[in-house]
């Protein structure tokens, strides 16, 4: 895990960003804090910041060049087969110098060109430059756990692991409006926009190929799905059990590996506690961490960590998140997004990941198993409304009632009702307007109102409708649509913009590499192989991973409804802006001279955060300041 950036320079104009490379690897210090190199030849300046895991010796800094100085690389993953793969390649060969996947991954590239990507195992992003060709070849993992983004103009192409390092290379500071106008509804940014114009994100399972002066996207990787034949599978419940139980074991046992000890996330819920289960087996006294939030009962689930933590003998820490410690965070963590980001759990996960950093470099996470196995309520929602009868029926009628009771994210009774009206919304919408109803946290005609009149027909542009149709394209075929589609949708949009940059950026914040074995892609390829029956029904989500590990998990996890990770939001900002942050950022005044954003509009969302009653309130006023900040950071004058 580390943090990497580069120029490739058509135009002698172009070759002046390379003297800002230094300045563009300090940006990404936090990403690697163990060594850091640079690279000059002909075009091109690489630069790498390194947090070692595997192969520590200094011998394995990076930018790495082979033997004859021919191909040079930088990196920023792990490859967990690497040791499989060195062996295959000293047959054929190939001498090494180093102990790390990074060598492999080098030779991996000589012997076989772009197609060794597909031989590997782990999650990735690297560049490797051919002196003799005076090529770049960039490459992204199948899933895009690792980031890159990218800028190209007539002079040079630039690329780095964070937005940050391209603002020092120089990338031309100009707010994308349809990228703003996505973010206010979804709270980040899809690929393969970014919040700049011209700034892009190479896609999961992408590469780039860079010769002369015409830079080449190309897809290497694409999941496959087949709606009709996953619902035909041939294998029998029990023994998709035992082949998931096989899978993940192995999955886990791959992420276990590094010359660093190795924690482990542990939330309490099903996905985590798989994970600590089954690496408990292969580390004694496994170290394992959780949060809880003793001040606010509603959002501690502390308890069921614990329990687990009691039964698979772990080294188990509760990091506690007061109310004044979040506070106190609250800079900090804004300071460590390059670009907007507001899903607000990823707070309590820049304050765990600090914790953790004391410890170890890398942990075990249960992400993606949600998107796989359909552990959201939306999904419960949605296969509710696909299977009709009584209860979908009368709750979609009640929606006036739904629409006068208090609703809110900060009770079980109040957060209830906002479920119950999203259900009731939802359900009179065809399936792609749904979809996009219930990924988002504010409507599009909302988030439009926010927005100066002049601005407005920039960011609903044929731009934008592009983008949603982009994203919305597995929600189709109607006939042949089910709740598979949803769960693919999702694997696209929510885990790869959402879910993985969340532990991504918050992780390495503070040089901690967070791996998830349900990211495996043989794994993967498996669940979305499953008919929709063995992952969910009426009375229960996650079907098949609970079914496979009931007899091993406290029987208390699986008696409790289905709550996401969040933080206690609404009574952070109410203090926050009692401190003085919003008359900073969200004045009438500044909001004037700013010019993005229509003052009223602002006001109103402030009003309506002090009265606390509005149900998406928390979620639109977390959105404004986290960009307010970003924005007088970076984009200013």
């Amino acid at each position: 895990m580390c943090g990497i950036t580069g120029v490739f320079a058509f135009t002698d104009a172009g070759k002046l960003a390379v003297a800002q490379l230094q300045r563009a690897s300090a940006a990404l210090q936090h990403r690697g804090p163990d060594a850091e190199g640079v690279y000059l030849h002909g075009p091109v300046g690489l630069a790498h910041r390194r947090l070692s895991i595997i192969g520590p010796a200094a011998e394995a800094n990076q930018p790495f060049s082979d033997s004859s100085g021919r191909y040079t690389i930088v990196y920023n993953g792990e490859i967990f087969n690497y040791t499989s793969l060195r062996s295959k390649l000293q047959s054929k060969g190939h001498a090494f110098c180093t102990e790390s996947d990074t060598e492999v991954i080098l030779h991996l590239y000589k012997q076989e060109g772009q197609e060794c990507l597909k031989k590997l195992q782990g999650f990735f992003v690297f560049a490797i430059y051919d002196a003799d060709e005076e090529s770049l070849f960039i490459a992204r993992d199948r899933f895009g756990e690792k980031p890159l983004l990218y800028y190209r103009d007539a002079d040079r192409l630039l690329f780095a692991s964070e937005m940050g390092a391209l603002l020092e290379l120089g990338v031309p500071r100009e707010l994308d409006y349809a990228s703003l106008y996505q973010y206010l509804q979804l709270t980040y940014v899809p690929a393969p926009a970014s919040m700049l114009k011209g700034v892009r994100k190479l896609l999961p399972g992408h590469s780039l190929y860079i010769r002369g002066e015409k830079p080449k996207e190309m897809l290497w990787y694409r999941l496959s799905f087949d709606a009709d034949k996953a619902s035909q599978n041939p294998l029998t419940y029990k023994q998709q059990q035992v082949k998931l139980k096989q899978l993940l074991d192995q999955a886990v046992e791959g992420r276990l590996i590094a010359d660093v000890p190795v924690g482990a996330f542990l939330s309490g819920g099903i996905d985590s506690s798989v994970v600590v289960a089954l690496a408990s087996q292969k580390v004694q006294q496994l170290k394992t961490y959780s949060v809880s939030f003793p001040e606010q009962p509603y959002f501690d689930e502390s308890k069921y960590a614990l329990l687990v933590a009691k039964k698979f003998n772990t080294d188990h820490t509760e990091v506690r998140l007061t109310q004044r410690g979040m506070e106190d965070q609250l800079e900090g963590f804004l300071n460590s997004i390059s670009e907007p980001f507001a899903d607000s759990s990823a707070l309590a996960v820049y304050m765990l990941s600090q914790y953790v950093s004391q410890d170890v470099k890398a942990v075990l996470s249960g992400d993606g198993a949600d998107e796989l196995f359909a552990g959201y309520n939306k999904h419960q929602a949605e296969y509710r409304l696909m299977q009709g009868g009584i209860a979908a029926d009368l709750i979609a009628k009640l929606g006036p009632l739904w629409d006068i009771l208090p609703k809110s994210r900060n009770s079980y009774t109040t957060n209830k009702v906002r479920q119950l009206q999203r259900f009731s919304t939802g359900a009179k919408l065809p399936a792609k307007e749904r979809y996009w109803l219930w990924a988002t946290w504010q409507r599009e005609k909302e988030a439009l109102a926010l927005l100066r009149a002049e601005h407005q027909t920039v960011a609903e542009s044929r731009l934008y409708r592009y983008r949603k149709k982009y994203l919305l394209e597995y929600i189709n075929n109607q006939n042949q649509y089910n709740l598979n589609n949803v769960l693919i949708a999702d694997w696209h949009l929510v885990l790869a913009n959402d879910m993985l940059p969340k532990i991504d950026m918050m992780g390495m914040a503070h040089g901690v590499e967070v791996r998830s074995p349900f990211l495996d892609h043989r794994l993967v390829k498996f669940a979305f192989s499953l008919p929709v029956s063995s992952k969910i029904a009426l009375d229960i989500q996650k079907r098949i991973l609970q079914d496979t590990f009931r007899n091993v998990l406290p029987s208390e996890l699986y008696n409790r409804p289905k709550k996401g990770f969040e933080i206690p939001l609404l009574h952070l900002l109410q203090t926050a802006g009692e401190t003085g942050l919003f008359e900073e950022y969200l004045s009438d005044k500044f909001i004037k001279e700013q010019g993005i954003f229509k003052v009223n509009e602002i006001k109103a969302v402030r009003e309506a955060l002090k009265a606390g009653k509005e149900a998406s309130v928390q979620s639109k006023m977390w959105s404004l300041l986290v960009f307010q900040y970003w924005w007088v950071k970076h984009l200013k004058s």
